[in-house]
């Protein structure tokens, strides 16, 4: 056991899975399950009561881990889901500020905006839990505006290629937003 009082289980995904009891008892909410986010390993897994639901590849920053306002990088520690945005939108929607376009994403669309970074299909925007970490002040993930969101199918997951964000192929994006709900947390780590 790490010497910060943290309870760790061994599970197939090793050693990042934490105790649902202390989890409740440090960042209480409503639900059980909650999401990881490997940095290392560039993926996310939907966990409850220690086992692993759902899992997929992702995209974190491109920039690394860190919590600076304009950084571009990836905040860190535990978040939770302050909204979900795009329910009833088709797969492909494309947001900007946060707002559906009315457009669908096709490769004509990239063509004719090859600099946009495509937010598609559905948002589930994160703000921090720990203040001084990655709430408040230059830290605040809600005010830096980091989402789960949907990028272009094409787009290769895996590596660490986003401005900050955590990137999703669509269809596993729109897949994990039926499984969660605002207050869910969220765990960014190694």
């Amino acid at each position: 056991m790490p010497s910060t009082g943290w309870m760790w289980i061994e599970t197939s995904i090793e050693s990042f899975i934490l105790s649902p009891d202390l989890i409740n008892s440090v960042f209480p909410v409503p639900t059980q399950a909650y999401l990881k986010i490997s940095l290392a390993q560039q993926r996310l897994f939907l966990i409850e009561n220690s086992q692993v639901l759902f899992e997929c590849p992702v995209s974190t920053g491109k920039n690394g881990a860190g919590e600076i306002y304009g950084s571009g990088c990836t905040p860190r520690g535990w978040l939770v889901i302050k909204a979900k945005i795009g329910a009833d939108c088709p797969e492909n929607s494309v947001f900007i500020g946060r707002r559906a376009t009315g457009e669908i994403y096709n490769p004509q669309l990239q063509a004719q905006f090859p600099e946009r970074d495509w937010i598609l299909s559905r948002i589930l925007w994160l703000g921090g839990l720990e203040p001084g970490k990655n709430r408040y002040g230059a830290v605040d993930t809600l005010r830096r505006f980091i989402y789960l969101h949907g990028t272009p199918d094409a787009v290769p997951l895996g590596v660490a290629n986003s401005k900050g964000c955590i990137r999703l192929h669509n269809a596993e994006l729109i897949h994990l937003f039926e499984q969660v709900t605002v207050g869910t947390r969220v765990f960014i780590g190694k």
